[in-house]
């Protein structure tokens, strides 16, 4: 049986050398291993810190937001309560107006009103000279034109209606067995109104 053969020095060299080469091609791949892992934490790290900076920023969007919104919010409600108030102060401004109007109105009508019973009372007084008469006509037909054109109207009042203490003034009372209780018997003036506002009352005699 031959013996173990023993490796020359050159074989020997050449097993040194080759082992020698895997130790470091083992090195290279831990350097390399441990290069990566290196490189990956630095990515993560840089990552995290990237995520971090973006929610930091994300965060101060957000804020810079609703600061924007809070402030807009309190312009808005300004406005809407400035343009409220505006629109009441018009409003009264509006009504004050139309009610300086018709009092201002009213009391110019009420002062005419004399004047047309005066007419009134010339018409039917008797006399001979009829073109005095028709010429009283024209100008009371013109006095009742313009209280009709604005707005004025004699409030009703005949013999035989009801007393209506809103419309009518009783000067006396009187007992009449021709009409029912509370009845108008004689309109001693006529009365007048605009719209719902009484300008003069009727003055009548009420009977029973």
């Amino acid at each position: 049986m031959a013996g173990k053969h023993e490796a020359s020095p050159e074989e020997a060299e050449q097993i040194r050398r080759k082992k020698k080469k895997k130790m470091e091609i083992k090195e290279q791949q831990k350097i390399v291993k441990e290069a990566e892992a290196l490189e990956n934490k630095e990515n993560n790290n840089k990552n995290a810190n990237n995520n971090e900076e973006w929610y930091e920023k994300e965060k101060d969007y957000q804020n810079q937001i609703a600061l924007l919104q809070k402030k807009y919010d309190e312009v808005d409600d300004k406005y809407k309560r400035e343009l409220a108030e505006f629109d009441n102060y018009k409003k009264r401004s509006d009504k004050e107006r139309d009610f300086l109007y018709g009092s201002v109105k009213a009391d110019v009508f009420t002062a005419l009103l004399p004047t047309i019973d005066d007419l009134e009372k010339a018409i039917i007084t008797e006399t001979q000279d009829e073109k005095y008469k028709d010429g009283i006509k024209m100008i009371l037909n013109q006095f009742r034109n313009v209280l009709m054109a604005n707005g004025v109207e004699e409030i009703k009042a005949e013999p035989g209606d009801k007393f209506d203490p809103q419309y009518h003034e009783a000067v006396s009372l009187v007992q009449d067995p021709n009409f029912g209780e509370k009845e108008i018997k004689e309109v001693y003036r006529k009365g007048y109104k605009i719209g719902m506002k009484i300008l003069r009352h009727s003055m009548v005699v009420v009977a029973n």
